[in-house]
Order: structure tokens, then C-alpha cells, then sequence
């Protein structure tokens, strides 16, 4: 019996730079399904979902081949980032506001700050508050300790069930519940610090 080896992103990631174009193709089949759930799930336009993503993997390849790639590890979250951003930037441009599904956390927290952030009838007015305490508490989140950070932004950002997300950091589930357990409780504190409203 042959046993297939799986080549890991960052090898995958050095091959390409020496070189070899199909350990893109790989990596890309690799992770396609995540990538482009994540654009179509807030986008709804699977035309424009299509869009983002050639564009996020035209990012991709000019900063890999410019050798800024330093997320050493980190592949999947680093062009789902890409992807996020090139979302906004589409918002932006079509002025338009993009809507946050609420959705539910499958680790039984009662309290979930982006649940506040769901999809609303709302006026213009409001859309615009919501949007800045949007930016607000993405701030407050790149002040969380790295690994409570890591796991709130792969379960809120990047739609990454608990079982992947221990997948990806390689530690168990209870330990990825615990990280998202602690980042709600200090992003709960820091909120109530700073006096943000999340709601209205």
C-alpha cells in the first residue's frame, strides 16, 4: 500500500517561488471551496463572488512573487484577509453596504457581539453607525492576545467551523472553544471599557 504524503501550504508556498507553477494550481484546488464559500456567502452574486476571487488570487500571486509572503502557517486566513478586503473595496465603490450574518456559535456562548451586527431593515444613518462600530471592534479584536485572536477571526471572519480551526492551529477542539471562550469574555471588557455601543 502507497501511502500519499500531503505537502503542507508553506511547502507548497516555497515551491512556487522557486519555480514550479502547479504548486499554485494545488494550493488554490486546495483551498477553492473555503475561499469561495466565504466571498458567495457575503456577497450573494456568484457572478461577482468569481470576480473577488481571481482577484484575490491575482493578489496572491503578485505579492508571493514579489517574496512579501511572511504568514508563515497561515495561508488560508492570510487570502481569506485578501478576500475580505476586496469585498470592502467592492462595497465602497458601489457604495453599497455589505450585511453580517448573525449565525449562531456551536460552543453554547450566550454572548456573541457579532450577533448585534445582523442583517436589519436599516436606514442609511444607521448603516453608517453600524459600519463604524464594525471597525471599532475589528480594532479592539487585533488587541486580543495572538492565539484568542486567531480563532475569533477564523469563526466570525472567515465562517471556519471549530473542528477546522483545530485543524489549522493544531490543538484540539477544546482548546480552540477555550481561545474563542476567553476572546469573548476580553472583547466583552474592552468594549465595556471604551464605551462602545454595539446596538441602537
Amino acid at each position: 500500500m502507497i501511502i500519499k504524503q500531503v505537502i503542507d501550504d508553506q511547502e507548497l508556498i516555497n515551491r512556487y517561488i522557486a519555480g514550479d507553477e502547479t504548486a499554485l494550481s494545488t494550493l488554490i484546488l486546495r483551498h477553492k471551496r473555503r475561499i469561495f464559500s466565504y466571498i458567495m456567502h457575503t456577497l450573494k452574486d456568484k457572478a461577482l463572488s468569481e470576480d473577488i476571487f481571481q482577484d484575490t488570487f491575482i493578489k496572491v500571486i503578485k505579492t508571493l512573487k514579489k517574496g512579501q509572503y511572511n504568514e508563515e502557517g497561515k495561508f488560508l486566513p492570510w487570502v481569506l484577509r485578501i478576500a475580505h478586503n476586496l469585498i470592502i473595496d467592492t462595497f465602497r465603490h458601489d457604495k453599497r453596504m455589505p450585511t453580517i450574518s448573525g449565525g449562531t456559535n456551536g460552543d453554547g456562548e450566550n454572548f456573541d457581539i457579532f450577533s448585534v451586527l445582523g442583517q436589519h431593515d436599516r436606514t442609511i444613518e444607521q448603516e453608517l453607525i453600524q459600519g463604524q462600530v464594525r471597525k471599532d471592534i475589528r480594532k479592539l479584536v487585533e488587541c486580543l492576545p495572538a492565539e484568542q485572536r486567531e480563532v475569533l477571526m477564523m469563526r466570525h471572519y472567515y465562517d471556519m467551523s471549530f473542528k477546522e480551526i483545530s485543524e489549522q492551529t493544531n490543538v484540539s477542539i477544546n482548546t480552540a472553544l477555550g481561545r474563542m471562550r476567553y476572546a469573548l469574555i476580553n472583547l466583552r471588557k474592552m468594549i465595556e471599557e471604551k464605551e462602545i455601543v454595539v446596538s441602537y
